[in-house]
């Protein structure tokens, strides 16, 4: 241990000097830091998760959002593009990693890239709550607009504006079908 002194001469507090083959303080063993390692765990960020449940297993991918939206509609070719990490997981968020056996059995095959393009082509592509509102308040904008093209006031013969359209659709409680596009729900 190394002591520091304050500018009176005190001790002011005690620094563990770090061994330069290991990151951790020396007064942590080696066997102390290989011990709480788990071995089947990876750590990823700012991910897409692609789940799929099949057999009664949970198999999720790390993906790039755009890309996996890109992959479905045949514009990206290369898989390498749409994965984060070309491992199968079973809770991506943890970083558990799914096992070879489970593959095995309910794709049967254990190539982790194959199982990855068979999650990407029938998955569900998980968002966040706040890309879900944003997305509604988009598409809700996309239909009070076509609404406010096909509309004529016929006190003034102008078109209606599209925030009164919007604010009518807001009283009138209109329900938005994610899954269908603006077009289809006027």
């Amino acid at each position: 241990a190394l002591s520091v002194l304050s500018s009176a001469g005190r001790l002011s507090s005690t620094l563990f000097y770090t061994d330069p083959f290991y990151s951790s303080p020396s007064w942590i063993s080696k066997s102390f830091i290989l011990m709480f390692t788990p071995v089947n765990q990876v750590r990823l960020t700012n991910v897409a998760v692609v789940r799929l449940k099949k057999k009664g297993k949970r198999f999720e991918i790390a993906c790039y959002k755009n890309k996996v939206i890109s992959w479905r509609n045949k514009i990206e070719k290369d898989i390498d593009e749409v994965l984060q990490s070309s491992r199968v997981f079973t809770n991506v968020s943890k970083g558990t990693m799914a096992k070879s056996k489970d593959l095995e059995r309910c794709f049967d095959t254990a190539d982790e890239i194959e199982v990855c393009k068979m999650i990407l082509e029938k998955g569900q592509l998980q968002v966040s709550q706040k890309e879900r509102k944003v997305e509604a308040e988009t598409k809700l904008r996309d239909i009070a607009t076509i609404v406010a093209d096909k509309c004529i006031n016929t006190d003034n013969k102008l078109p209606f504006p599209v925030e009164v359209i919007q604010t009518a659709m807001k009283e009138l409680k209109f329900s938005l079908k994610p899954n269908r596009s603006a077009k289809q729900q006027v």
